[in-house]
């Protein structure tokens, strides 16, 4: 059976020439002798061994006819040490910028949720390896480009301002997650009559909502993730397209409520129906941007929820009380704390009101 070659990043790189001077040396056979038998001069065969040449294809061959070890054996032990040198390479030339850089990533609370792995990590450089990897970008020039260049998709958005690297970390995640998700085909046709079903939802617990709404919305095209808020990243929804047949509606529970969770839901969801796919939508504490995309996602999700004609009767008829409110939202068949939120952000009732204990709160499970 052929030896197999097993990865195990060390911080040294090992020649394959080490290999084969203990090879030949268990088979009595001098290199005088192996240059010989592969027809290459001895010259060559040394500075193998001393990691001065690199083991070719042709090499390799020859190595598996004199010696019964397979050529693959031979290339991946050059491939492995080459990409060892590389990695070690980088640790020593750290660039201050880069250092810089990874200070601004919030790696710590990424390993904590579970984002990525740095426990074996012992060095910036083996942190910034990592990172970069999380974001599929090269480095950190790469990451600029991708995410905070003209072009990046979410460059309308102020929330960069305050902590990109946190709000880049977020997305990211919500790309990983959405990606994970199996997706029909887009329908717009489909979508529509599954965010009509999604109303219902409101009034049940997030054990039942979480993989309903995930499970039809993506029979429709449309992936949903939930993805918990970070630091410094005040961001409560995104939407964006993974491809030109799958979207991605991402929901954070940054402020722990019903009526804000599901009308970031419906906002997202106007966005996917509403608007072209070459740009993301992210959404901070307000959602009444004066931009007319987001007026338009706005009037989306309040109609969605709550009909204009049946909020405008409810309004108008009388005290806004629990027992009013919660007979309103039971004839619309959707939770009584969206129908809270609507009032207080219409400035209807206050935001400090005993209207707040028909809102249900919510919290990430350990």
């Amino acid at each position: 059976m052929a030896p197999e070659v097993k990865r195990l990043e060390t911080d040294y790189a090992v020649r394959p020439g080490e290999t084969l001077y203990e090879t030949i040396d268990a088979l009595g056979m001098t290199q005088a002798e192996l240059a010989r038998r592969m027809g290459r001069p001895i010259k060559t065969v040394n500075e193998i061994i001393k990691g001065k040449a690199t083991i070719t294809a042709d090499t390799a061959l020859q190595l598996e006819r004199v010696l019964g070890v397979p050529a693959r054996f031979w290339l991946a032990l050059e491939a492995n040490y080459r990409e060892d040198l590389a990695r070690l390479d980088e640790r020593q030339t750290l660039d201050p910028s880069a250092a810089a850089w990874l200070l601004a990533i919030p790696y710590r609370e990424m390993d904590q949720y579970g984002w990525v792995d740095i426990s074996r990590c012992t060095s910036d450089a083996d942190t910034l390896g990592v990172v970069l990897k999380y974001f599929g970008v090269a480095s950190v020039a790469a990451w600029n480009e991708t995410w905070t260049s003209p072009h990046a998709t979410f460059r309308k958005s102020s929330l960069f301002d305050a902590a990109p690297g946190a709000v880049a970390a977020w997305l990211r995640q919500g790309e990983v997650v959405g990606q994970s998700i199996s997706c029909s085909p887009f329908s717009v046709k489909k979508f529509r009559k599954a965010i009509e079903q999604a109303r219902a939802l409101t009034t049940e617990p997030p054990d039942v909502f979480v993989p309903a709404i995930q499970g039809f919305c993506a029979q429709t095209g449309v992936a949903v993730a939930f993805v918990r808020e970070m630091p410094k990243c005040p961001a409560s929804g995104a939407t964006q397209w993974l491809s030109s047949t799958k979207a991605l509606i991402q929901l954070s529970l940054r402020y722990k409520s019903d009526d804000h969770l599901w009308f970031t839901f419906f906002h997202e969801a106007g966005h996917v129906l509403l608007h072209g796919k070459r740009l993301g939508f992210l959404e901070g504490q307000e959602t009444t941007s004066a931009e007319q995309p987001e007026q338009e996602a706005n009037y989306f999700a309040e109609d969605m929820l709550i009909p204009r004609r049946q909020w405008e009767e409810f309004v108008t008829s009388g005290t806004l009380s629990a027992v009013s409110i919660g007979a309103f939202a039971h004839r619309l068949g959707i939770a009584p704390g969206l129908v809270v939120g609507r009032l207080q952000h219409e400035k209807l009732v206050p935001y400090r009101s005993r209207l707040n204990a028909l809102k249900r709160r919510f919290s990430w499970g350990l």
